[in-house]
């Protein structure tokens, strides 16, 4: 069994041998990670062992010291765009699967994409993660860059797609640099679950059934020159413990290999998807609980690792993890080609949150959380080692926040309605005393004040 650098025997033994932390143990780790430099995995190990009630809400309470150390109160959101539900693949768990037949069939015409970007344009968004099944075959390289393209060349009035990250099949090096010439942001890819035997069994036919070459996906990209990757598991399939441990052995094989490990982690649950009993019934159920503790050890062993949370999670669960350390979300999303501009089956699993950007966005702002569609890092070069060069040491404060706050003003200005302009507005003016340097806020203050009078794209 050629399982790459996940070591399961290792992993295996953590499980069935270790004892529960205590008290004593535990806030020891806890002091090391208020430090803001991460703890080592052998503590994160600790940690995720961790069942006692008191125990677990320090952990909660510790991730969000950190969020707030390093994030503060800023969310940066994106939507999905889905271009393709064609698939070879027979994932047990996704409607995309190529023997359902249960959903319509959909590839999206260049003009299709262009309507679907439009429409998200429209609403306000600025960056997009392009999503395609896996069933273009040769064309899918050649289709994915040119929806890029299309995507970029998009724009209303002072509107347009700024940050293009990408959800497609794995691809050779010669293919990532190309993918890389395209302009992306981050390429993302789930490995959905890092056990061997569960990964075969979910996967038992197509492309996507080779586990190793699935796992080297992000090798590959890195030595292409794509230094922003996300990686993501999908709750359910198996026992969360060991796929956090083996998700920990990825990130160390990227430290190792490349200096640097995934600018992202995207952590799906099983939803229900049309035409999948699994999805319906998760192997590995996942209580709110757990899901929770999830990100709060994640948070605290990765602090400068952005977290990814879908609208598969309901209004309320969303909620309750952006104290945690969650850092992006989707909102107003589709998971159907076309789905943004026609109302069509064909989605990859059913929502947990429906709401449109503006609502998700006054339910921010009414607790006290900073929208953000900023692209200010990538288009400076601010990217993979160089951000989290930037990061570690506090800087990055000095660049989020205040880029938060004129996008958020863009929006504020080009779309929001007239109540959440006001309560949007009071939000900023109590932001602005966050920002650590006088020289920043007054930046800052200024870039506000030209984006009022119609000013747009100024960042630091």
């Amino acid at each position: 069994m050629d399982t790459a650098f996940i070591d399961h025997e290792k992993i295996y033994d953590i499980l069935q041998n270790v004892r529960e932390p205590d008290k004593s143990e535990i806030e020891d780790i806890i002091e090391h990670a208020k430090e803001l430099k991460g703890i080592s995995h052998e503590e994160a190990e600790r940690l995720l062992m961790t069942q006692d009630s008191e125990l677990r809400q320090m952990l909660l309470d510790t991730a969000n010291y950190i969020k707030n150390e390093i994030y503060g109160k800023r969310l940066v959101l994106f939507a999905p765009l889905y271009v393709s539900n064609l698939c070879n693949n027979e994932c047990l768990y996704c409607a995309f699967r190529k023997s359902n037949s249960e959903i319509t069939r959909k590839t999206l015409t260049t003009d299709e994409i262009k309507k679907e970007v439009e429409a998200l344009v429209s609403q306000g968004h600025k960056r997009v993660l392009l999503v395609s099944g896996e069933g273009l075959g040769n064309e899918a390289l050649d289709y994915s860059i040119k929806a890029i393209d299309t995507i970029y060349s998009v724009k209303i009035g002072d509107g347009e797609i700024r940050r293009i990250n990408i959800n497609i099949a794995p691809l050779s090096v010669e293919e990532f640099k190309r993918l890389k010439d395209a302009k992306i942001g981050t390429y993302q890819l789930f490995q959905e679950t890092y056990h061997w035997d569960t990964y075969k069994k979910m996967h038992p036919k197509g492309p996507k059934s080779d586990y190793v070459f699935h796992l080297t996906a992000m090798d590959r990209a890195m030595e292409a020159g794509i230094d922003d990757v996300g990686v993501g598991i999908l709750f359910g399939l198996y026992d969360y413990k060991f796929e956090i441990l083996a998700l920990l052995q990825h990130i160390r094989h990227l430290e190792e290999a490349f200096g640097v490990g995934c600018h992202t982690i995207s952590i799906p649950r099983l939803e229900p998807a049309t035409g999948s009993y699994i999805a319906s019934h998760p192997p590995f159920s996942l209580s709110d609980e757990d899901f929770m503790k999830i990100i709060a050890v994640l948070r605290i062993t990765v602090p400068y690792t952005g977290m990814i949370l879908s609208t598969r999670e309901t209004p309320e669960m969303r909620r309750n993890a952006f104290s945690l350390g969650i850092s992006q979300i989707s909102a107003g999303s589709r998971t159907n080609p076309g789905g943004y501009t026609e109302k069509s089956s064909g989605g990859q699993f059913s929502l947990g949150d429906h709401r449109n950007l503006e609502e998700v966005i006054k339910d921010m702002v009414d607790y006290g959380y900073v929208p953000s569609f900023c692209t200010g890092c990538y288009r400076l070069g601010r990217t993979g080692k160089d951000f989290m060069d930037l990061a570690k040491p506090g800087l990055i404060k000095l660049y989020c926040l205040p880029n938060a706050l004129s996008t958020f003003k863009e929006y504020l200005v080009n779309y929001a309605s007239e109540s959440l302009r006001y309560k949007g507005s009071r939000l900023i003016e109590k932001m602005l005393e966050e920002i650590p340097s006088n020289d920043v806020k007054k930046k800052t203050t200024n870039n506000l004040q030209l984006i009022e009078q119609g000013a747009q794209d100024l960042y630091l």
